[in-house]
């Protein structure tokens, strides 16, 4: 994908309405420090277009990025993280769920999780209600380039048991450092998005 435009187009609050699209969309969920910023950035070759934030949980809104006026990267509110009181979790919760049924131009649905870790109970749940919601969601192993290139296949096999994976679940390690999974996020994003 050559990217000519990428901007943030829409922030939906809350309690704003999930805008109408005519462009396919694929969308970005993870908890708020797994990097789902840096791989927006790294997908569209910029530096600084979704934020990163030092303070995990900053993200409280759903942003759409579009890119080349063709579709749009959706930037889910990062889940789980622990100074934000149980009330703001659960308008987080009902705003992804609106979301998630609101778009009829939702393609595919990216769950980013952390490498180095076994998954949260949070990033279980998460995969679950994806899956209730009716998307199958493609795992983004990210912040690849922080273990050694003989602990990949390891830790991918730690996340495929822990969130008990459906079968055929494709996973891709990322490095927002390297860009490595670069390629195959994007052949798999022009693959969901060309049937639109």
């Amino acid at each position: 994908m050559i990217i000519k435009k990428a901007e943030l187009e829409t922030v939906c609050g809350i309690s704003s309405r999930i805008p109408e699209s005519s462009s396919p969309e694929v969308a970005f969920a993870g908890k708020s420090n797994v990097g789902k910023s840096s791989l927006i950035n790294g997908l569209l070759n910029r530096k600084s277009l979704a934020r990163t934030s030092s303070q995990p949980g900053k993200t409280q809104t759903i942003n759409y990025y579009n890119v080349n006026d063709m579709l749009y990267l959706v930037d889910l509110p990062g889940y789980g993280y622990a100074k934000v009181s149980e009330e703001v979790r659960e308008k987080w919760g009902r705003m992804i769920e609106r979301y998630l049924h609101g778009s009829r131009q939702l393609k595919a649905v990216f769950l980013l999780v952390d490498i180095r870790h076994a998954p949260s109970e949070n990033d279980r749940t998460m995969y679950q209600w994806i899956l209730y919601q009716g998307y199958e969601p493609v795992i983004i192993a990210t912040k690849l380039d922080k273990i050694k290139r003989s602990q990949v296949s390891r830790q991918l096999k730690i996340l495929k048991e822990g969130l008990e994976v459906k079968p055929g679940t494709k996973m891709i390690p990322f490095s927002a450092e390297t860009r490595q999974g670069r390629d195959e996020i994007w052949e798999l994003i022009e693959d969901v998005t060309k049937e639109a």
